[in-house]
């Protein structure tokens, strides 16, 4: 098992408009390529809060080339639109985990 894990810091004035759009918008886009099979998105809690709210979302795949596929063929216009959408008003700091 794989799991494409997304730590986003997101400013408190976008927060919830934010959110909405993930939840509502951009996770099913990425759920809709068909290479991730589950998905969990968290708040991180008990963190500095003055420059944003801090979330995770995790993408679950039992195969490695379905996240190699995504990095090359989704991702970056993925990641585009939601930097057209939100400029700099989010960070985000990815990394890939493999159960053992």
């Amino acid at each position: 098992m794989f799991i494409y894990n997304i730590t986003i810091k997101v400013d408190t004035a976008i927060a919830n408009e934010w959110l909405l759009w993930q939840k509502e918008i951009h996770i099913p886009e990425i759920m809709e390529t068909g290479l991730f099979h589950d998905h969990r998105f968290y708040e991180l809690l008990d963190q500095d809060e003055s420059e944003g709210i801090t979330y995770v979302l995790q993408y679950f795949t039992i195969e490695r080339n379905n996240y190699d596929k995504y990095l090359h063929h989704y991702a970056p216009l993925l990641r585009e639109k939601a930097i057209q959408k939100w400029g700099n008003q989010f960070i985000g700091f990815r990394t890939l985990l493999k159960e053992v």
